[in-house]
């Protein structure tokens, strides 16, 4: 997987190399700061667009991926301004990427047990931010946590390595979306709370992997017709 998909992804760590060396300040939004913070993610896109039309046409999963990159960049490009009043923007931008990412990842195996655990996660973050929102953030958070949630439920449904039920795309995705929680709560805590050290670092490290993680979940790395098989 590395030897295959690792040239291609080269752009995306140029990019995101470029974004960390530049730490552009946030108090001044640009048009330039947008384009540098977005830039991995336009990357992204070419990586699955370098499969070929042909292969995200007939992969709905990977095709819903790239959707949910794009409205992804999207989300970035608002949440630069988001002192200007485009924060509730840029949320809506990700509730509908992780609404595409749960999608891709499909409903099978169902997993009642991950989705509950999946739950109580969700829950206990949402009853910890509970007391520090107001407004429509008190119900817009709880829409956004369901969604992220439920997104997670199903990228950690792919795993099952006691049954040997698994791919590396699998897994991929899993540990994408586990990190893109983890993004998100930051953000949360660092906004609603109380000041996180080095909250924009851990913000976007976490964020830009778990979005290359998810956009590798896409490329078939073993057969998925013997993965439903066994499933």
């Amino acid at each position: 997987m590395v030897k295959s998909e690792g040239p291609k992804l080269v752009p995306f760590f140029k990019a995101t190399c470029v974004y960390f060396v530049l730490w552009l300040p946030t108090s001044s939004p640009s048009w330039f700061s947008a384009l540098i913070k977005c830039l991995p993610i336009f990357c992204l896109w070419v990586f699955l667009l370098a499969h070929g039309i042909n292969f995200l046409v007939s992969h709905r999963s990977a095709s819903r991926i790239l959707a949910g990159l794009i409205f992804s960049a999207v989300g970035d490009a608002f949440l630069i301004w988001q002192e200007q009043g485009y924060f509730i923007h840029g949320l809506l931008m990700f509730a509908i990427t992780h609404i595409l990412y749960s999608s891709a990842f499909g409903m099978k195996p169902l997993d009642l047990k991950a989705g509950l655990l999946m739950g109580i996660v969700s829950s206990s973050c949402y009853a910890f931010l509970y007391s520090y929102l107001s407004g429509p953030f008190t119900y817009l958070v709880a829409v956004y946590i369901a969604l992220i949630g439920f997104m997670g439920w199903r990228a950690l449904t792919g795993v099952q390595l006691c049954n040997d039920l698994w791919t590396w795309t699998k897994l991929s995705a899993c540990a994408g979306a586990m990190l893109f929680m983890v993004s998100d709560l930051t953000i949360a805590l660092n906004k609603f709370c109380f000041p996180v050290p080095y909250s924009r670092f851990i913000i976007m490290a976490t964020y830009y992997t778990a979005q290359m993680l998810i956009a590798l979940s896409a490329v078939e790395t073993r057969d998925e017709e013997d993965f439903r098989k066994r499933s």
